[in-house]
């Protein structure tokens, strides 16, 4: 051997070289071509795909190949493929010879050669040209297996026009995945490749007919199909003019091909459940677009593994009205929607009991000045009847009390990633939309408390730190609740459960008492919201095991009368709930709550002074709330019609008694509302304690500027003053700036013009209690 090496240097240089250069002549990735973006269902069927950057519509290479397309473009193209080592010199042979001898041209190229070619985009059929795709061929056989060989052809041949690979031709040509193909429709695609210019619609198809029947005619001479099967084979038609691609979730797969161009991804959304919210969202949107609303989403995710169920992004509506902008991921105006997370923040915290009374009265902080739907008042209001009617004005109190920037601290750590400005930019209307986030999120944030209340009552009584998450639509990918720790990332699981215990029992103001036609098989915590303007209509429900978000509006910001949360949303989401399997309702999670007394009239802790008491289980943290400031114990005269003291009366003619009593301005709307409801006693004369409140002003309030109104005729209106009394009978006289004006007995409201400027206003009742206020009157 050293002898040979020693004589013959030279050729053991070139054969060295030989071998460098044919172990080296291959790129690790043969074909760099951008990909298609494919979008499938759980299942593995076709929910959508977007076209290659360069034009193609080539998808990404599929696990294997189908079985019946495989014996195809075998017995078509190359019988020998899994014997010859990349060339078959017979084949090689036989095509030079009739090359020479006729005018035909053959190639005799192995589908390992075509790999090459394909892969090398020469469009010359030269000899040097052949010989490298055999050099180059016998390489890559010797790093792929076969099945990878034949992979790749089916993946990157030309299908005719803009059509590359099998699952992408099967797909254009037939509607269908290459699994599902029949022998007649596989034989018709395996000899595409040697001639992709047949596929042309009305012309061709004589050629494209007989290439098909003579393999079809092979495959039978071989025992691969039977007679019965040649015979159908034989009757189906050829592919004809592409089809259109499916689009079940446009929106998702636009997502997608945002996300990670070019890849296939069998997503978590079963086809069937995708189709009917499709379906649900055409028929809703037929009956919107009647009054001119055109847009709609609907997102459903799984509230315990956090996948994306369906995604409809928008309405199948026209681009003129934005059909390709994908709404659940658009921030929008919030509306009431937010109001859970504040009703369950202060249960958390133990600054409100489930049933607490909460005002609900004129208000104005700094100028600003909350409203309800219904543009009344109820005085006072339980804290879980407030939430469950949407009233705006104790939300925006209740926001006030708990703290501003304590409430965006939370909506920071539940991932409402669109509330990016500062607590102070939004101020207390943060509460009624006045931020913006996207369905996305907000259905996210409704799935992060009902996984926390699940996941506490599944984990003997632990929590998970990473409940608020990303939701996922990848199917095989799991989220990452993280490990178990005894404190909530958020909110503790019984200030959830009361939270959406409350949300199962909806009520909506006046003027929408149509909410209790929404039946349902299934117990349902939702909630509505709607933006300022009728701009923006929310609903969201969840249960034990799905979460179903649904947005309606138009894209570009145009309000509608009649889109409310109730009239155009929750329609749509009780239909997407009907789709759904049955869940079970919230477990009461007994380890986060305690048994106490409370208040039956006020829903605060009892007080010594409460008749009537009833045992409920409340957030641990409610045991630090005030016992119940409304009852308190009153001494009345032997008549039983005057409030006395021992300062102004016998003691012991004296009659102890408990009274629930609300502060003027409270009692003054809710004993309207409330006929059972029993103003307390006045004081007897000479007897009143020093510091009682007898009376508030409910019109002008405190601090406000009032702007005199102008009639249509240019005219100025009186502006009417009002207030509250213990006593609805006594006589209040009114002076402006110690002038007197006028009495005003039983409503104790008066209309009145004054000056422009700064001026004192005070009431006296006819037993000379007094309260005064410093005004500001402007003209407009």
């Amino acid at each position: 051997m050293l002898h040979f090496l020693k004589r013959n240097p030279i050729k053991i240089g070139i054969l060295l070289l030989l071998i460098l250069v044919w172990l080296f002549c291959l790129p690790s990735n043969l074909f760099k071509e951008p990909t298609s973006t494919v979008l499938k269902s759980r299942e593995g069927l076709m929910l959508g795909a977007r076209i290659a950057d360069d034009g193609q519509w080539r998808f990404p290479k599929q696990d294997s190949v189908s079985h019946r397309f495989e014996k195809c473009i075998l017995n078509f193209e190359d019988e020998y493929f899994y014997w010859h080592p990349g060339f078959n010199p017979i084949a090689i042979s036989k095509a030079l010879w009739e090359n020479l001898t006729t005018h035909e041209r053959r190639g005799g190229s192995t589908l390992t050669q075509q790999v090459i070619r394909l892969a090398r985009k020469n469009q010359k059929r030269t000899y040097w040209e052949k010989l490298i795709e055999i050099f180059q061929a016998t390489r890559l056989e010797f790093r792929s297996s076969k099945k990878e060989i034949l992979n790749l052809y089916t993946t990157n041949a030309p299908f005719g026009g803009n059509v590359v690979g099998l699952e992408t031709a099967s797909w254009r040509y037939f509607g269908i995945s290459s699994e599902d193909l029949s022998w007649g429709q596989a034989a018709a695609l395996a000899v595409l490749p040697n001639a992709p210019s047949l596929i042309f619609p009305g012309k061709n198809e004589k050629i494209l007919k007989e290439k098909r029947d003579r393999l079809l005619l092979k495959l039978f001479k071989n025992k691969i199909i039977d007679e019965t099967t040649y015979d159908l084979a034989l009757a189906e038609k050829l592919p004809g003019k592409p089809l259109a691609l499916p689009e079940i979730a446009p929106h998702l797969t636009e997502k997608l091909r945002n996300d990670d161009k070019g890849t296939q991804l069998t997503s978590t959304i079963p086809f069937t459940l995708q189709q009917q919210m499709n379906e649900i969202a055409r028929k809703n949107y037929e009956n919107l677009r009647q009054n001119e609303i055109h847009n709609l989403s609907i997102l459903i995710l799984d509230v315990n593994t956090r996948e994306v169920l369906a995604y409809v992004g928008n309405s199948p509506t026209t681009a003129e009205h934005n059909h390709y902008v994908d709404i659940i991921q658009r921030p929008r105006s919030t509306g009431s929607i937010l109001k859970p997370f504040l009703y369950a923040a202060m249960l958390d915290e133990g600054t409100l009991l489930p049933n607490s009374l909460v005002a609900d009265v004129p208000t104005s902080i700094n100028g600003y000045q909350p409203q309800n739907f219904d543009k009344k008042f109820n005085g006072a209001v339980p804290a879980n009847v407030a939430l469950a009617r949407s009233l705006n004005v104790p939300a925006v109190r209740m926001l006030q009390d708990y703290g501003l920037q304590k409430f965006y601290h939370k909506l920071q750590k539940i991932q409402l990633k669109d509330v990016n400005k500062s607590a102070g930019y939004y101020g207390l209307s943060l509460i009624l939309g006045g931020a913006e986030s996207s369905l996305w999120n907000i259905t996210t944030a409704y799935a992060g408390m009902a996984s926390t209340l699940n996941h506490f009552n599944a984990s003997s009584s632990e929590y998970y730190p990473n409940e608020f998450l990303e939701p996922i639509y990848h199917l095989g990918k799991k989220v990452n609740f993280g490990d178990h720790q005894f404190q909530p990332e958020v909110f503790q699981a019984g200030a959830i459960y009361h939270t959406l215990k409350t949300l199962e029992e909806v009520n909506r103001p006046t003027g929408e008492e149509n909410w209790n036609f929404f039946s349902h098989s299934q117990a349902i915590s939702w909630k509505t919201g709607t933006s300022y303007g009728f701009k923006d209509a929310w609903a969201v429900g969840l249960n034990s095991k799905f979460v179903v978000g649904v947005w309606v509006g138009n894209a570009d910001g145009e309000g509608r009368p009649g889109l409310t949360g109730l009239q155009a949303a929750a329609p749509i989401l009780f239909e997407a709930f009907d789709k759904l399997p049955k869940a079970s309702r919230f477990n009461i999670p007994y380890d986060e709550l305690i048994e106490a007394e409370v208040c039956t009239q006020s829903g605060h802790l009892a007080g010594i002074y409460c008749d009537k008491v009833k045992k409920e289980w409340i957030p641990k943290n409610g045991t630090r709330t005030e016992a119940c400031p409304y009852h308190k114990q009153v001494f009345l005269d032997e008549s039983e019609q005057f409030q006395v003291n021992s300062s102004c009366y016998e003691f012991a003619a004296m009659k102890a008694t408990n009274w629930f009593s609300l502060p003027p301005i409270m009692e003054y709307y809710y004993a309207s509302k409330h006929p059972e409801y029993k103003n307390i006693p006045p004081f007897k004369s000479g007897c009143l304690k020093e510091g009682e409140q007898l009376m508030q002003f409910i019109y002008p309030k405190r601090n406000e500027a009032i702007l005199l109104p102008k009639n249509f005729k240019e005219q100025t209106n009186p502006v009417v003053f009002k207030l509250a009394h213990h006593n609805p009978n006594t006589t209040v006289y009114w002076y402006l700036d110690k002038k007197f004006i006028t009495t005003t007995q039983t409503f104790h409201e008066l209309l009145y013009e004054p000056e422009p400027g700064k001026h004192s206003l005070t009431a006296t009742d006819q037993e000379g209690n007094s309260i005064t206020q410093e005004i500001l009157i402007e003209k407009n």
